[in-house]
């Protein structure tokens, strides 16, 4: 059986070094990543801490600072940096011709409770 994959955006929707909100019909918003290098990630919008909006933060290398108290997320994981502990939802991202996709599953049914 196949994935299947939601189109969210063209990865020059995204800014580079920034993020881009998809809000879901059910559960928290997905906060897409871009590096410099242009890989892109998918991370809850929710730091781990306080609950604070990651797609807000400031992107450097594959982590963004939480714009509330500059906890360290890596983008591949969720995972704060130590000594901080916790980590938010990740999602799978696939690029096809500069459009970036999501699991539709995991768009519909991961962290929904989040």
């Amino acid at each position: 059986m196949s994935t299947p994959w939601q189109k969210i955006c063209r990865v020059n929707d995204i800014p580079s070094l920034g993020a881009r909100v998809f809000q879901r019909p059910a559960g928290a918003d997905i906060a897409l990543f871009r590096t410099d290098a242009d890989k892109v990630f998918a991370v809850l919008d929710k730091c781990p801490h306080k609950g604070g909006p990651l797609s807000q933060g400031i992107v450097f290398g594959e982590r963004v600072a939480c714009p509330l108290h500059n906890w360290n997320i890596e983008l591949d994981s969720g995972c704060a940096s130590a000594p901080d502990v916790g980590c938010s939802q990740v999602f799978q991202v696939q690029i096809e011709e500069g459009e970036v996709f999501l699991n539709a599953e995991e768009v519909r049914s991961l962290a929904i409770e989040s």
